[in-house]
């Protein structure tokens, strides 16, 4: 009998922990009811196929560029991330960005150019770490497009500072 009771209250209490982890609180009177879910702490899944991809803008991009936002900064995180597809030569304008910025080449072969620095290839699997401030351009090869998925931070607001853009003997050289 001693031993029915501890284990009933020990079911009880791993009951009343699985409730708790599953997001729902338990009653009084034992019955279970959804408890209120906080949106900050709800996983949020993008569909594929609701992720809108966007025409580069010509003030920022040089070329045929596609930009399709994968996520914006959600409070309290400030990074946000999206997937720039290249066609060949084309290309960003000059740049910063004020905490950085993280590269991950998922197709074809590309350039990139830290100012004052040699034009660098980055191929698909590479992944590059442009650090805060550093003024920089990325893009796709003369003859080959180039896929990356660009993750960023927001500083009061901002990811990015857009420059002059890349001119042909730039990137030519």
């Amino acid at each position: 009998m001693k031993m029915k009771l501890i284990a009933a209250s020990i079911l009880s209490l791993f009951m009343l922990a699985a409730n708790d982890a599953a997001g729902q609180t338990v009653s009084a009177s034992g019955a279970s009811r959804a408890a209120p879910v906080q949106d900050s702490q709800t996983i949020r899944i993008a569909r594929s196929e609701t992720l809108q991809s966007n025409k580069g803008s010509a003030q920022y991009f040089t070329g045929s560029v596609r930009v399709q936002q994968l996520f914006p900064g959600h409070d309290p995180s400030r990074t946000s991330g999206g997937k720039v597809t290249f066609e060949p030569g084309a290309r960003s304008a000059w740049h910063t960005h004020p905490l950085g910025q993280i590269l991950i080449v998922t197709d074809g072969t590309g350039w990139i150019q830290q100012w004052g620095g040699p034009i660098e290839e980055i191929r698909k699997g590479d992944v590059i770490w442009i650090p805060a401030g550093v003024k920089h351009w990325h893009g796709a090869t003369p003859t080959t497009a180039m896929t990356h998925i660009a993750i960023q931070e927001q500083l009061n607001g901002k990811a990015v500072e857009w420059m002059e853009k890349v001119t042909d003997e730039q990137y030519r050289k």
